[in-house]
């Protein structure tokens, strides 16, 4: 299936790593340029090296994105050297496991505001685009019951709603807006790995609730990702897509 990737644009926040470095691969494995950010200039440098052999055009920066300007800087800065926008995801995140201030304040920071920012400042570049598509990340943890209460789950629940809610803002102007929401998934540096060294017990437990008995690889939801941001999903816009090898027990209507 041709997907009709091939000469879009995507800007990447926060993909320097994990998820969104294989989303970031498989974009461009499909013709898509590719702007992404990340805090670490070493790992958006590796990522960079690892997306020249597709031949498409990169743009890419080392930031900070709890600062209030960053985003919407390298948004336009990115919409600027690619030409233009037709994908828009963040996936930067942040979790200190605490029902805290500063538990609460760091998803704020990290995650919440990056997206909302970064959306307002791609939306215009958004508008000119025959192919508008907006992919908000989420986490299992935010539709069932996941280590207590934590403003991590909380926000990621505020995420699916906002999506929601933007798709039917934006369906009208021909922008799309869906949302994924991942159970346990295993990347080659995401927090899964040093979880699995460090908490063998709750790792093992973790898989055995896991019905496909093995986590989601970051290959394999990078794939659902790019097909949902797609031209190929052109009628869906508002849906909330669960990728969890059955983690999830709710019934998913």
């Amino acid at each position: 299936m041709d997907l009709g990737l091939k000469g879009l644009k995507a800007i990447l926040v926060g993909a320097n790593g994990g998820i969104g470095r294989e989303v970031a691969l498989a974009l461009a494995g499909e013709g898509c340029d590719i702007a992404l950010c990340g805090r670490s200039q070493d790992k958006v440098d590796k990522v960079v090296g690892e997306l020249g052999s597709s031949g498409v055009k990169v743009h890419a920066k080392s930031l900070d994105v709890t600062e209030a300007e960053a985003v919407p800087a390298f948004v336009n800065e990115a919409a600027e050297a690619l030409g233009g926008c037709d994908i828009f995801i963040s996936f930067t995140s942040a979790n200190l496991g605490e029902d805290s201030d500063a538990g609460w304040q760091a998803v704020l920071d990290a995650d919440i505001l990056p997206l909302r920012r970064g959306l307002a400042a791609a939306k215009p570049h958004l508008d000119k685009s025959d192919n508008a598509s907006v992919i908000c990340m989420s986490s299992t943890g935010a539709v069932e019951e996941f280590m207590g209460a934590q403003p991590y789950n909380a926000l990621k629940a505020a995420v699916i709603n906002y999506a929601s809610a933007l798709a039917q803002n934006m369906a009208a102007e021909g922008i799309r807006v869906n949302c994924i929401t991942p159970g346990p998934v295993m990347t080659d540096d995401g927090p899964w790995l040093q979880i699995k060294d460090q908490m063998p017990d709750f790792y093992n437990a973790t898989i055995a609730a896991i019905p496909a008995g093995r986590m989601t690889t970051g290959k394999e939801l990078a794939r659902t990702i790019a097909f949902v941001a797609s031209p190929a999903s052109v009628p869906m816009t508002g849906g909330n897509i669960v990728v969890d090898g059955g983690y999830t027990k709710r019934v998913q209507f």
